[in-house]
């Protein structure tokens, strides 16, 4: 089950809210695509323009189908027991305007007979056509 906690008031949405909302439905999505073994779901968060990025601890790899790349040994046969179940801690949304938010999170995968494996990540969102996606990943 997914770890990302929604809870709004029973006032009006307003802009921050909803966007929150809708930000933290598609990282559900997401995590529902790893947590089954759908790469594609998985990757449905990304934007497709060409300059997204994931920052990773050997560089800064750039656009969505080398971020795929990158996690697509995890949904093969071999690399499924690697893969784990992700979940999401939400520490911090910020809207910064109508088409950019700001994700600061803390993920977690629980592989079966090894430690969880957590860590912070920021995610800048933009809004596109198809809801908000993911622009700039830095995860550690």
């Amino acid at each position: 089950m997914m770890g990302i906690a929604i809870s709004m008031a029973a006032a009006a949405a307003t802009p921050a809210t909803t966007a929150q909302v809708q930000v933290l439905a598609a990282m559900q999505d997401s995590a529902a695509g790893w947590n089954s073994g759908d790469l594609d779901r998985f990757m449905r968060v990304y934007s497709d323009a060409p300059d997204t990025s994931f920052v990773a601890k050997d560089g800064v790899i750039t656009g969505k189908p080398a971020i795929a790349k990158r996690y697509a040994p995890r949904f093969t046969p071999e690399g499924a027991a690697k893969r784990g179940v992700l979940s999401f801690e939400t520490l911090r949304f910020t809207l910064i305007d109508a088409r950019h938010a700001l994700l600061v999170a803390r993920y977690r995968l629980k592989i079966a007979g090894a430690a969880d494996q957590t860590g912070p990540t920021t995610l800048l969102f933009v809004k596109e056509r198809g809801g908000w996606r993911i622009s700039a990943d830095h995860s550690s």
